[in-house]
């Protein structure tokens, strides 16, 4: 009986990938007996800790202290999709909820850490409406946080995307808890390197609310290097004195992180991050679901976007098609009954797979060059390229990755699902005082992955930490009043890396008060900057000469959360610098060609093709298909009057075709366009489009 309250007051702490499609959990294990014993014809098996074994009578293998135990669920499977689903009788959690997703769409969430620390109005989440089954609202407050909305027992719930990541965390949890055998009370956590102060707050709040303390918040990318450095195939690396460089390179099924490392005995020091948290495997499998309602249009002349259960059944066709790519140069998409009845039977070629997702492979690459711009070493420099996430199986991203590096072999050795929860687990048993002396004696150096300052007069950004600093870390500096006889002063912090503060994001305001009043320039204000292990922000200001001091610790700021991405906001400052200089106005116009291609795409989808003429149907393909290549061609130093131009002669396309449809016209296309003499062209400020149609001719007169 003592030795089983023993047992009961055991505590493990693990560590836990939090993936936007699917979740994994680990724990160091400890030195542990299994003994195998025959009775008859029966096989006992006994789990337990013993001092003696006795000789002669049982078999038995011993898990070696420190090693790592990545733990299977009550499935089997060592991954857990990051599925929640609500039915009329209970709540479904991983794998039961995604293999009933089909029959339930409207009421299964998943993609929940793409929600996670973000508001309802942000241009990402917005996009993202778009492509779930489920419903997304505001909660009609001043920060805009998003809602998900779900019919459980015939009432209408709603539940932030902390609440959804806590119900996954929890299934995890159990999980672990089932094979450890006693309660989980703590853990290790890990998130994209690029999610924001929000996002890594959100998260957190998410295992509180699971009913875990958070001991520690860890990058993917970094929690992945322990994995490797931790590796029998890198055993001489990390026990050689020689400093040795990796590149991680992150892609998982919705974030996408990559990270240069130092390694160097038990010391894992992050030089440089960079990455996109909105990238993933997600984003490939809608390009191929939206290839495929093109070719269900195409063949049958219907659209199923509007039955939820039919897109559901061929988007879990097209996710089983991309895995099947990356072994197999074709596979069939094929599912019974789609819509109306109809079978759809597409066959893919890894070829064409490429050609779909081509921009975001590209786009993959950016990060990779950022980083080793940023750590300030030569490709040559890099030892071993770490290969995590399960997108990072795509042939085409290996190939990518691997011609950036002049055709360096990439290191496989670490299983991609796995190894993120590797190394959180490891990091766990650091934070714990668990495991042996080699885990207790590693060393890990994270950084910032953007600059934290100030505002200062005239909306000037004041950066206190420069992004990729190592932490945890804390900078201060001296600042004074900016008018006279001045007895407050407002601090407004900000994180990002453009030059004014309206261009990077807002993290927290707070006041100092009851300054002795002087003159401007006399009072000496001293502000800090405090970054914890988890990248959580805490600022303070004291005032010298009163010794008053206030402070903010931006983690409770929930309210705060971004406008836009983190990654394009480091583009905008590192690589489209000349972007800056583009008008507002050049940018809205920018937009607005942008959305009317969406809508000029739908609009000819949409119109009657029994009345469309098929030289019609090829010229608007074409315009279409021109003014894509342009957009990605020319858009980037086009002003305001070239995407007028180019909305308008879309316009006047289908606006022509229209015409004829509805007034039985004679064909357009075969008539011939004479520009009259003195006529000026919409570029210089007349009405004729570049390609011969008077604009003035598609107006009509009113009544």
């Amino acid at each position: 009986m003592e030795q089983a309250s023993e047992e009961d007051a055991k505590t493990h702490a693990v560590g836990i990938d939090l993936g936007t499609t699917y979740s994994c959990v680990g724990a160091l294990g400890t030195e542990m007996w299994i003994f195998y014993m025959s009775i008859g014809q029966n096989l006992w098996k006994i789990n337990q800790a013993f001092e003696h074994v006795p000789p002669n009578e049982l078999s038995a293998k011993v898990y070696k202290d420190g090693e790592v135990q990545i733990i299977a669920n009550d499935q089997g499977n060592r991954t857990t999709p990051s599925y929640v689903a609500w039915t009329e009788q209970e709540r479904l959690l991983g794998d039961a909820a995604k293999n009933q997703v089909a029959s339930n769409p409207t009421n299964t969430v998943f993609d929940a850490k793409r929600l996670i620390g973000r508001r309802f109005d942000d241009p990402v989440v917005q996009a993202d409406l778009k492509l779930w089954p489920f419903r997304v609202v505001s909660d009609g407050t001043k920060d805009d946080k998003p809602l998900i909305e779900v019919l459980y027992q015939g009432v209408l719930k709603k539940f932030h995307p902390e609440e959804i990541s806590s119900m996954i965390l929890t299934k995890m949890k159990t999980t672990a808890e089932a094979y450890l055998g006693h309660r989980v009370k703590d853990a290790v956590i890990t998130v994209p390197a690029y999610f924001n102060d929000a996002q890594r707050q959100a998260t957190k709040d998410a295992g509180e609310i699971a009913g875990l303390r958070v001991l520690r918040i860890v990058n993917e990318p970094t929690a992945a290097a322990i994995a490797y450095g931790l590796d029998k195939d890198s055993t001489e690396a990390k026990k050689s004195e020689k400093e040795t460089n990796i590149l991680v390179f992150d892609m998982g099924g919705g974030t996408f992180d990559v990270s240069v490392l130092a390694i160097q005995d038990s010391v894992f020091e992050v030089k440089a991050t960079a990455g996109d948290p909105h990238l993933g495997g997600e984003d490939f499998d809608n390009r191929i679901l939206s290839h495929c309602i093109a070719d269900f249009r195409r063949k049958f002349g219907v659209d199923p976007t509007r039955n939820q259960r039919a897109l559901r059944r061929l988007r879990t066709q097209c996710e089983r098609a991309k895995r099947q790519l990356s072994t197999q140069t074709s596979v069939t998409i094929e599912v019974d009954s789609l819509h109306d009845g109809n079978d759809f039977s597409l066959r893919l070629s890894r070829a064409k797979f490429e050609e779909l997702c081509m921009d975001y492979f590209k786009k993959a690459m950016e990060p990779v060059e950022q980083c080793l711009k940023d750590s300030n070493l030569p490709q040559k420099a890099i030892s071993d390229i770490v290969m995590v996430g399960g997108s990072t199986r795509i042939p085409k991203v290996q190939e990518l990755i691997k011609g950036h590096f002049g055709g360096k072999e990439l290191c496989k050795s670490i299983n991609p699902d796995e190894a993120v929860a590797y190394g959180a687990a490891v990091q766990a048993a650091i934070v714990s005082g668990q495991g042996h002396e080699d885990v207790q004696n590693m060393l890990l150096l994270d950084v910032a992955p953007l600059s934290l300052g100030i505002e200062t007069a005239g909306g000037m950004m004041q950066v206190l930490i420069e992004r990729n600093s190592t932490v945890p870390t804390s900078k201060s500096q001296d600042f004074t009043t900016f008018e006279d006889y001045q007895d407050h002063v407002d601090i407004s912090v900000y994180e990002g890396e453009r030059a004014m503060v309206k261009d990077n994001n807002f993290l927290g305001k707070f006041t100092l008060k009851d300054i002795p009043k002087s003159l401007r320039g006399v009072p000496k204000i001293q502000v800090t900057f405090t970054i914890d292990t988890n990248g959580i922000l805490q600022v303070s200001a004291e005032d010298a000469k009163s010794q008053k001091k206030s402070e903010i610790q931006i983690a409770n700021e929930k309210g705060r959360l971004t406008q836009n991405d983190i990654q394009r906001m480091l583009q905008e400052a590192e690589q489209h610098k000349g972007e800056d200089e583009i008008s507002r106005g050049d940018l809205l116009a920018k937009e607005e060609l942008k959305v009317y291609m969406q809508r000029f795409e739908k609009g000819f989808q949409d119109l009657d093709q029994s009345k469309l003429q098929p030289k019609d149907r090829e010229r608007l393909e074409g315009k279409l298909m021109d003014a894509q290549k342009w957009l990605e061609t020319e858009g980037l130093k086009a002003g305001k009057p070239e995407f007028e131009a180019k909305q308008k002669e879309l316009q006047a396309a289908i606006n022509t075709v229209m015409l004829r449809i509805n007034r039985a016209q004679a064909e357009f296309w075969d008539q011939q366009v004479v520009q009259h003499e003195g006529e000026k062209s919409i570029a210089d400020g007349g009405f004729i489009l570049q390609c011969g149609v008077d604009i003035r001719e598609l107006i009509e007169e009113p009544q």
